[in-house]
């Protein structure tokens, strides 16, 4: 009985050594330089060298990738299949993609630090979940979902249009997504609009970016924090690098702001095939906004224009009119001031126009 005891003893202290050395060292693994451990794997390279020139390179890699045991069984089970398939066939970097559902539990991680930000853009449009983009009976009669709704709507979902939704049997009928647990998923993640290993410098408390005043142009060139996801691609852009569009305005071409914010958010909220301002989703101000970007009105993760206009109004406005009182929502079809493309002539005829 004692020599049992014995036995049960010195292998109690063994597997508790063994697990203190296994753990231990793993824990060494994720603290440690990632160009020694993670790095070592030739396929994610150039994201750790990535993620040395970005405003995230203080921030450890488990802090937002976790680890084999962050999140259970899962965590275990999703870091078991990464060694397999490393060690079962050559991988390149631009193999390594994201599935939608890590997209999102890296989303819900940069809620962590970036609160602010993640409670405004809760609060804005681009938080839209699958439910309001796809089930939306009025606008599913006005425009049926088809490909390219993905582009901007589920630039992460892996599958297609047919995949996600069912087409309704009555011809004024509502669709319905095929996989329910997609019902209030986020269509527009932080990843849409941010790559955080793209290269970008440390501003500490970022509060203050999202009033739009405060928001220097040439600060955003200098140091892009934004980037553009490319569906058809797997990856991600940085805003100064995508293209400026020419626009139009009656068949006029039209100044367009050198905003790289202005470049990204024209991807989606874009005009039709002849580039003139004001069809499909395009906003591009005309009129007494031209040239203007849309971060002028707009905060950046909000998307709230309330009280931009008193910005620059009365200042640069000798109309002596209260605008902070006109309808100048584009929402309101009715609206004689779409602040988009309100003009002089909204408010004044030619004539008075003539006598000032």
């Amino acid at each position: 009985m004692t020599m049992n005891l014995k036995r049960i003893t010195i292998l109690l202290i063994f597997t508790f050594f063994g697990l203190a050395v296994l753990f231990g060292g793993y824990s060494s693994w994720n603290s440690s330089n990632p160009q020694k451990t993670c790095a070592s794997c030739h396929e994610i390279n150039p994201s750790v060298n990535e993620w040395q020139h970005s405003a995230h390179r203080d921030v450890r890699c488990t802090e937002c990738h976790g680890t084999a045991i962050s999140n259970g069984f899962h965590s275990l089970k999703e870091k078991a299949n990464m060694v397999f398939s490393h060690l079962g066939k050559k991988k390149n970097h631009e193999d390594i993609r994201m599935t939608e559902k890590q997209v999102l539990d890296i989303s819900d991680k940069c809620a962590k630090c970036h609160q602010s930000e993640y409670a405004k853009w809760k609060s804005g449009g681009h938080s839209a979940n699958y439910s309001d983009i796809f089930m939306n009976g009025k606008h599913n009669l006005g425009e049926a979902p088809y490909w390219a709704c993905l582009k901007c709507h589920g630039m992460f979902y892996n599958g297609t249009i047919k995949t996600l939704v069912q087409k309704p049997l009555e011809a004024n009928g509502v669709w319905k997504l095929k996989d329910l647990s997609k019902v209030s998923q986020p269509t527009i993640p932080c990843l849409a609009c941010h790559q955080f290993h793209a290269e970008n410098s440390t501003f500490g408390r970022t509060a203050k970016l999202d009033v739009p005043k405060e928001i220097s142009y040439e600060r955003i060139k200098r140091n892009p924090a934004i980037t553009w996801f490319i569906r058809d691609d797997h990856r991600s852009i940085r805003a100064d690098k995508l293209p400026k569009i020419v626009m139009f305005s009656n068949g006029k071409p039209i100044k367009v702001s050198d905003d790289p914010a202005q470049m990204l958010c024209t991807q989606c909220h874009a005009s039709n095939f002849a580039h003139e301002s004001g069809t499909q989703d395009d906003h591009t101000p005309t009129g007494v906004h031209e040239g203007l970007s849309c971060m002028a009105c707009h905060s950046p993760h909000s998307n709230d224009a309330r009280n931009s206009c008193r910005n620059c109004h009365p200042a640069i406005s000798n109309c002596k009119l209260d605008v902070t009182t006109m309808n100048t929502t584009y929402l309101d079809i009715k609206s004689p001031n779409n602040i988009h493309s309100v003009s002089c002539t909204s408010c004044h005829t030619a004539k008075e126009k003539k006598k000032s």
